[in-house]
């Protein structure tokens, strides 16, 4: 299934980003770059709220993050409620994150993966359901507050 997949995070993820459009590309994806568009330092967030409201606003299916440690991209997704943005460094991870939590946004620490494990947790990410059930019901406790 081909999906609309929004991109961005911040100078420490832009060689990865590039990537990651590549790869999107090939497995038939439709990819919306939220920049940035160089290594030149920016501000994670100024890319990250874009981004997070197309989510929200189901302008893309999903989105992709990745900055340094991840941290930064996935705490400030995090402040929409409708987005579940999780920070993996595994493929197991991401697979899990899609099962278990419907996560709407991968995260990505690009210091501390190699560009192959970035690459495999994105094709892993998108090509996993929700399991739904029990999940469910722990989900739709998650923006309750």
């Amino acid at each position: 299934m081909a999906y609309k997949i929004a991109i961005g995070g911040d100078h420490a993820g832009y060689t990865y980003k590039g990537m990651l459009k590549e790869v999107l590309a090939q497995l038939g994806h439709q990819v919306q770059d939220f920049g940035p568009n160089s290594d030149a330092s920016v501000d994670y967030p100024d890319h990250v709220h874009p981004l997070a409201k197309a989510v929200v606003n189901k302008e893309v299916d999903f989105g992709i993050l990745i900055c340094g440690s991840g941290n930064g991209v996935a705490i400030t997704a995090n402040k929409y409620a409708q987005i579940r943005a999780a920070l993996c460094w595994k493929t197991e991870l991401a697979k899990l994150a899609r099962e278990h939590n419907d996560a709407n946004v991968l995260c990505i620490p690009a210091r501390f993966v190699s560009e192959q494990e970035a690459a495999d947790m994105v094709r892993i990410f998108l090509s996993t359901a929700f399991e739904g059930g029990r999940h469910q019901t722990r989900v739709d406790k998650i923006a309750n507050c």
